[in-house]
């Protein structure tokens, strides 16, 4: 790694390190870390959850569920922009996003459907060193993420700043299928795993929640697991 490129990693760590410590106790008060009586079965896995939530089912296959829209976008085309409620906003190519440091991590996979697929085998960018790059104003309290097809989901800042929550590229040893959002989607390992949207294009800092897609359809808005939190209200945000 180069002095520059070694510099650069060390600013964002700095950065990440002082926005996790801004936000940790709001992370720690979340129900997949604090909750005292989680609903589901197994061992406990590596936040103290039950391995398997309840009412999931544990499959080794991994179903396609999409919009019906299956967007192709090569990877010297693809672009992330980040924006809204942000300090310094930035668009990001393919070589600038994999100059970034490279997590590599191993989490289990919710879909809200019932089937649950474990331990699969990350590498990507953690959502809070984007961050770190960005500077969240203070004002900013929840994400909205939009996809390549239209998609979009919101999820609060306290949960997207978990460590385990990728933009992915790579899966158990493979470049992100398309069908699974390739080349790049977020993954929210202690949320259902509809909060992580595939063809990622854009991520919106919020000061205030609004609802994306399936959750202005009746899903829920916070998508806790643990707590069979699938469905909710649709409410006026």
């Amino acid at each position: 790694m180069s002095e520059d490129a070694d510099d650069k990693e060390r600013r964002i760590v700095e950065a990440r390190r002082k926005l996790m410590e801004r936000w940790e106790q709001r992370m720690r008060d979340t129900p997949a870390l604090s909750d005292a009586r989680p609903q589901g079965s197994g061992p406990p896995n590596r936040h103290g959850m039950p391995k398997l939530p309840v009412g999931q089912t544990v499959t080794k296959k991994w179903p396609v569920l999409d919009l019906g829209r299956k967007p192709i976008v090569p990877k010297d085309k693809w672009e992330l922009k980040i924006d809204g409620a942000v300090e310094q906003p930035i668009t990001l190519d393919w070589a600038a996003f994999m100059a970034l440091p490279q997590t590599t991590d191993t989490s289990d996979f919710h879909c809200v459907t019932s089937w649950s697929k474990m331990d699969m085998q990350w590498v990507g960018v953690r959502f809070a060193d984007l961050m770190a790059l960005v500077h969240p104003t203070p004002a900013a309290v929840h994400v909205m993420c939009h996809g390549y097809d239209g998609y979009t989901t919101n999820v609060a800042l306290e949960e997207a700043l978990k460590p385990d929550v990728l933009l992915a590229h790579t899966v158990d040893g493979h470049d992100l299928p398309i069908e699974h959002g390739g080349p790049v989607r977020m993954i929210t390992p202690q949320l259902y795993a509809w909060k992580g949207s595939k063809w990622i294009s854009r991520i919106e800092l919020l000061t205030r929640e609004k609802l994306g897609f399936w959750e202005m359809n009746g899903y829920s808005s916070t998508a806790h697991p643990w707590r069979d939190d699938r469905y909710g209200r649709i409410r006026g945000l």
